[in-house]
């Protein structure tokens, strides 16, 4: 607060993405500087502004050593200089501050929360697998820092070293870190009751190494500070299938590890980069769990202040590791993700903000790689699909990779019908034509290029290749039934019953199949226990998801325990399908209005679930016994719902004890299916209806 006199400001600067420490090929900006201008506003309306200037001092001779966001953080207490950010401190031998260049770049007001710490939890347990070493199990795996206690001789150092899974022997397993030292020291001061924490790395971690610390550690010494954007926790979701619960759960716990001012791939090892590939549909699944509007929004930013002059996008962004391989399925969540945020936000201003760039993207790529309507780049394939050897990282087997060139062209036809909505939204009239024109020009391609007309399968006739083109409706109307079989019956007798896909065809693999009529088949896939499965890595300790499907038998080179690209969709399923909340994109946006029609299976006794969109909190909350169904739901003000309800027909169906069609704010609409449609009005209703 400000004082009436003297008043001090001080602050300490750490290295942080700044300055990375890392070796060559990683953008960094040079050693930390730094520039504040503080704003004092006082009662009687007068200004003041204090600037930072040569007449600020500076020491670099703190407590804090050493530090970075990989290696991890050094702290000596007995560097400790108390009452150094207060009025009166003697400051003499510091250094006067230097003014020094401008890094570069636009100065821009930040648009998304910090990172700070949002949950506290408690170790589970410690072990002590050899004299003097100490294993702590913080029984999930958890992004953030560690606070210790000790008490101990001056002098004394403790140092903590940071995994996500141990070794047999019950010490860590190091080796999927890579070149991150994920190691912090504290050095006693020797007073009694001494506590610590860092301030400027994190960890990636379930399992702490500590050495040095005097006497016996207990759970009681220490604390899993988590960290991730400040941001509020939007949905609510669970069912009586624990299977699916802890799939849940570990997104959960996954997917706030890799908010981190930007959506990272993992958060332990020497990356934690921005891929763009990763989030292209999780960014919607996620959009249920977290407010994460301000994140995504600040990414588009990133990613169009990456991209280069001539128009190419990255795979990464921010561009700390400058890769542009000039693909489309990677830099296509640009587009897909704008998409996301004006469904689900009701926000336009990303397409608004961004509509020039993704265009000038979109036609450099046509002028410099399209042939004959056809879209040859691929970088990455359909990215960590299950190999055929456990040992494998990646597939070697032709049958099982889906060909790139056939990516690639779908996603540009996907991308260009994103590109005729967007025009269509800010009346670009003429640029709407073009992309309907240029669409219908790529999917006749793409068809004489692919589709077998008389197998009814595309490409290879992998499960991702008939699925794409099925999701993203380039399959003749009149063989989509054929199509779809193909996916089917691969997954059940070729897969029997699996995930045969990787980054790309997971994106629509559980709602492809709901669609069409095999939820059950869906169901299935996601309460697998057996590899592959996100069951397998439950069953095999996970608490969070991981990067490969067989990340616990691969290569140490790429096996994170804490990656979210292989959720796919299923945070999305999860939601839409199973609790039946989904957005009726078609003719509303931000969930004005509401399309509620849950998918259920008699595997499945009850699902409940909340959503707090921005007009407010949807719930759905369902369960069957004896073939009846109890269904309550909430709609929320100033908006409306289409309500599926499974039964034979609307006599069948009542809300609090009356007649559906009679009771206050219901509307029968027709029979579709197994379904009973009303229409409702906002507020609260509790059906029951009678499912067979």
């Amino acid at each position: 607060s400000i004082q009436k006199k003297t008043n001090t400001l001080g602050v300490v600067l750490g290295n942080g993405r700044f300055f990375n420490m890392r070796p060559g090929g990683v953008k960094h900006f040079g050693f930390p500087k730094m520039i504040v201008q503080l704003e004092i506003e006082y009662t009687d309306g007068n200004r003041q502004t204090v600037i930072s200037d040569t007449t600020w001092k500076v020491t670099t001779d703190g407590p804090i050593r050493t530090n970075n966001e990989f290696d991890g953080e050094e702290y000596d207490a007995n560097k400790e200089m108390p009452g150094w950010n207060k009025s009166g401190f003697d400051a003499g031998n510091w250094l006067q501050a230097e003014q020094t260049n401008s890094p570069g770049g636009a100065l821009k007001a930040q648009i998304n929360p910090n990172i700070r710490v949002m949950e506290v939890i408690k170790p589970v347990a410690i072990a002590e697998p050899n004299p003097g070493k100490y294993i702590l199990d913080m029984g999930q795996n958890m992004v953030g820092r560690l606070k210790i206690q000790t008490k101990g001789k001056k002098g004394d150092c403790v140092k903590l070293r940071f995994a996500e899974t141990l070794k047999p022997d019950g010490t860590l397993y190091l080796d999927n870190i890579r070149g991150a030292e994920v190691t912090d020291k504290y050095t006693l001061k020797g007073i009694s009751g001494e506590s610590w924490e860092p301030v400027f790395t994190y960890h990636g971690f379930r399992y702490v190494e500590i050495t040095g610390y005097p006497g016996k550690p207990s759970l009681n010494d220490f604390e899993g500070k988590v960290l991730y954007d400040e941001m509020e926790t939007t949905g609510t979701f669970e069912t009586s299938n624990p299977v699916l619960n802890q799939i849940y759960k570990n997104a959960y716990w996954g997917i706030r590890s890799n908010y981190r001012g930007m959506p990272t791939d993992c958060p332990q090892r020497d990356e934690r980069m921005g891929w763009l590939g990763d989030r292209a549909t999780g960014s919607l699944g996620e959009s249920f769990v977290f407010d994460n509007y301000h994140l995504y929004a600040k990414w588009l930013d990133d990613i169009e202040d990456s991209q280069l002059e001539n128009g190419s996008i990255p795979d990464v962004a921010p561009n700390y590791w400058a890769i542009y391989n000039d693909d489309v399925t990677w830099p296509a969540a640009y587009l897909i993700i704008a998409n996301m945020l004006y469904n689900q936000y009701n926000n336009i201003e990303p397409i608004v903000k961004h509509y020039d760039s993704m265009k000038k993207w979109l036609l450099y790529m046509k002028d410099s790689y399209m042939v004959d309507y056809l879209m040859p780049r691929d970088t990455y394939g359909d990215w960590c699909m299950p190999p055929e050897n456990p040992g494998l990282i990646h597939s070697n087997d032709p049958a099982r990779k889906t060909d790139g060139q056939l990516l690639g062209t779908s996603f540009y036809y996907h991308l260009c019908s994103l590109m005729e909505r967007f025009a269509k939204l800010l009346d670009k009239q003429e640029d709407a034509e073009t992309y309907a024109q240029l669409s219908l020009k790529v999917k006749e391609a793409f068809n004489k290029k692919f589709f077998n007309t008389k197998t009814k399968q595309y490409g290879n006739n992998t499960v991702t290749a008939n699925l794409i083109s099925l999701c993203y409706g380039m399959a003749p109307l009149e063989y989509e039934t054929e199509v779809f079989r193909n996916i089917t019956d691969k997954t059940e007798n070729e897969f029997n019953n699996h995930i045969s896909t990787g980054l790309i065809g997971i994106q629509w693999l559980m709602r492809g199949l709901s669609d069409r009529g095999r939820f059950d088949l869906a169901f299935r896939i996601a309460t697998n226990l057996d590899y592959p499965s996100w069951g397998y890595m439950i069953e095999s300790g996970a608490t969070t998801i991981w990067e490969l499907w067989n990340g616990n038998t691969a290569s140490a080179d790429m096996n994170s325990g804490n990656h979210v690209m292989l959720l796919g969709d299923f945070v999305v399923w999860c939601y839409e399908y199973l609790a039946g909340i989904q957005n009726t994109s078609e003719t509303s946006t931000g969930f004005k209005h509401i399309t509620m029609r849950p998918y259920s299976t008699e595997q499945l006794n009850y699902v409940k679930a909340s959503y707090h969109s921005i007009h407010g909190v949807i719930k759905s909350a369902w369960n069957i016994k004896e073939n009846v169904m109890q269904w309550d739901i909430s709609v929320p003000c100033n908006t409306s719902a289409t309500v599926y309800i499974p039964a034979s027909s609307k006599d069948r169906v009542t809300e609090s004890g009356k007649q559906a069609s009679s009771a206050e704010g219901v509307q029968f609409v027709n029979t579709e299916g197994e379904y009973v449609v009303f229409e409702v009005a906002s507020g609260n209703y509790s059906f029951t209806a009678e499912t067979k």
